[in-house]
């Protein structure tokens, strides 16, 4: 299976100039945990979450009508292709822990988000087996633990 058969393919970006209220203002209209940081051609340069807005913004007192996306969202984005097989994305969401994988096409433009939702959502053809490992690989603090 490829990935563009099981990602969510509408997908919501904003720019590093999106001030943190605008994109927090974003995740709730649209009900997403997570939107990817593009440039003026639609390429990724980074990914914000409701988690980095919690840490990164609200426990550090900072004004989020003032706050750019650029200040606090990640950087280096693991992502995948369109045309990837899931068995490779599944593997790229459990080495890194990543809940939510950006897609991207050859040009790396944003075109999909898989989520855990979706590997839940197809498990019957990715089998639960492979989708059980991918989970536990994402939500096991031991295994980081383990690598340092």
């Amino acid at each position: 299976m490829k990935v563009k058969d099981c990602m969510c393919h509408e997908v919501y970006s904003v720019t590093p100039e999106t001030t943190v209220n605008q994109v927090a203002k974003l995740m709730n209209e649209k009900h997403v945990g997570c939107i990817p940081v593009c440039d003026d051609n639609n390429c990724i340069c980074g990914i914000v979450t409701d988690r980095d807005i919690l840490l990164r913004v609200v426990a550090c007192d900072k004004d989020t009508n003032q706050c750019k996306v650029s200040d606090v969202m990640t950087c280096n984005v693991c992502t995948c292709k369109e045309e990837e097989e899931m068995t490779n994305a599944e593997s790229k969401m459990s080495q890194n822990q990543i809940r939510r994988l950006p897609v991207c096409d050859q040009d790396n433009k944003v075109v999909g988000i898989l989520t855990l939702g979706n590997l839940a959502q197809n498990e019957r053809e990715l089998g639960v087996q492979e989708v059980c490992k991918t989970m536990k690989g994402i939500c096991d603090c031991n295994e980081q633990k383990n690598a340092e």
